[in-house]
């Protein structure tokens, strides 16, 4: 087999510009809906359950393209990959635009999901183009780019859904995708593959993302609308199959998408296990808070319209943006491991305290400042951290796994967080309780305190 070494290539500045706004515009598109998903509950007329189904419906296609994204991009060049992608995100955002319906705007963010492959295609770019040093912190300053997309997402959708209407706060950043993949399509340099002559293990393609579609489908389901116990007990029964045969298939593939070895690295493992419990927890701090703000006044809700939820996770998502660039130069100065404690530490009280009060608007604020910020930290340290230790030809394929694995996480506490809700709401008016707030807020904060054992777990296997 002949492997072809690559020098790394120097790119301008614009280049890099170019695939910063991308990141920021990609961004953007996908966290309009949190803000907003009280009001399209309202306008489509659906639960809170099918409302986590809109924001996870991008969640579910993210989780399966991502690790074929990377392993593209590995073997024929990460711009080549990236701006194919992004051409069906836009293809997703004007879809969502146009939706007169729920099933329409479903399909949209299927379509739109695929963005979360750019963020290993952009690794990639960042590891063949940046001397080695250099990584971890380019790395961490990616995410940023990408959170702070978020940050605007955030702040602009409550304006541009109410001045004009839900359609635009899709149609809008849509354009700016459309704009930066032209830019990066004219500056940003090719990247010769790693591996040119390798084939592609489209059977190990196809399992894995069985297994991963079966999984997030099932879970989306399973919580949202339930299952009889039988029918839940099948998808389970899928998901085992496709994952039992995806690892008989990767370990007699002479090329195998993921390396089996890889994966079974302390390091690898841990960072999954860690990203996972982490982004479980602060996935379900994302879907409770919006549902909390928008509720009633004249209750223990704020009654607050989509701008005003908007204003107040603006801060939380401007934290998220400064952890992913902190997270990245922590990981190299402190290591992943000492970041994941202090931020579960945080996470942990934090949660604990506002299950107990919430009474103020800022006390919210603050609670989404500080799991935002702990949250963005530790996974972008886990993130940085695995890049170095994995070879530079499977950057794209380790990396794009942490990020289903986050990804997952993600759309595991939303959808958690949904069935707490729907459990504690009112038969006759439709409300939710406080105690479910209280429940879900507590839970959170549990399953953040998890890391902590793991952390522990996995420190004594080392020094054994």
């Amino acid at each position: 087999m002949s492997q072809t070494v690559v020098s790394p290539v120097r790119t301008g500045r614009l280049s890099i510009g170019a695939l910063g706004v991308l990141a920021l515009a990609l961004g953007t598109l996908q966290s309009v809906v949190e803000p907003a998903l009280p009001l399209l509950q309202s306008e489509l007329g659906v639960s809170p359950g099918e409302g986590a189904l809109v924001a996870n419906a991008l969640l579910v296609t993210g989780a399966v393209t991502a690790p074929v994204a990377g392993k593209l991009g590995d073997r024929h060049g990460g711009k080549r990959v990236l701006v194919r992608l992004a051409a069906l995100v836009s293809a997703g955002g004007l879809l969502a635009a146009l939706a007169p319906s729920l099933p329409v705007l479903l399909l949209g963010q299927v379509l739109q999901g695929v963005m979360v492959g750019a963020l290993p295609l952009s690794f990639i770019l960042v590891r063949k183009h940046l001397p080695a040093g250099e990584s971890q912190v380019a790395i961490g300053v990616v995410v940023a780019l990408f959170t702070g997309g978020g940050m605007v997402g955030t702040a602009v959708a409550g304006p541009i859904a109410e001045g004009l209407s839900w359609h635009w706060m899709f149609a809008l950043p849509t354009i700016a995708v459309v704009a930066a993949t032209l830019a990066v399509t004219r500056l940003m340099p090719h990247d010769p593959p790693i591996r040119p002559d390798d084939r592609i293990d489209w059977p190990g393609v196809v399992l894995l993302s069985g297994t991963l579609l079966a999984f997030m489908v099932g879970l989306v389901t399973v919580t949202g609308s339930g299952l009889p116990p039988l029918a839940a007990g099948a998808l389970v029964v899928v998901v085992a199959a496709l994952a039992t045969g995806w690892v008989v298939v990767e370990r007699r593939s002479a090329t195998p998408m993921v390396d089996l070895r890889m994966l079974a690295k302390p390091a690898m493992r841990d960072a999954f296990v860690l990203t996972l419990v982490i982004t479980a927890s602060f996935g379900m701090v994302v879907f409770l808070l919006p549902q909390l703000f928008a509720l009633p006044a004249d209750g223990y809700g704020f009654g607050a319209d989509t701008t005003d939820i908007g204003l107040f996770l603006l801060p939380g998502a401007v934290a998220g943006a400064v952890s992913d660039s902190v997270g990245g130069l922590a990981a190299r100065r402190f290591g992943p491991r000492a970041v994941v404690v202090v931020g579960t530490v945080v996470t942990a009280a934090t949660l604990i305290a506002l299950a107990s009060v919430h009474t103020a608007a800022w006390q919210l604020v603050l609670a989404k400042v500080l799991t935002a910020f702990a949250a963005g930290v530790g996974t972008t340290a886990l993130l940085a951290g695995t890049t170095t230790a994995v070879r530079a030809e499977d950057t794209g394929i380790a990396t794009s796994l942490l990020v289903v694995t986050r990804v997952i996480g993600v759309a595991l506490g939303a959808q958690a967080g949904a069935a707490i809700l729907d459990a504690g709401a009112d038969p006759v008016t439709g409300l939710t309780a406080e105690s479910a707030f209280v429940t879900g807020f507590a839970a959170a904060g549990l399953v953040a305190a998890l890391s902590l054992l793991v952390v522990r777990i996995t420190r004594k296997e080392v020094q054994a």
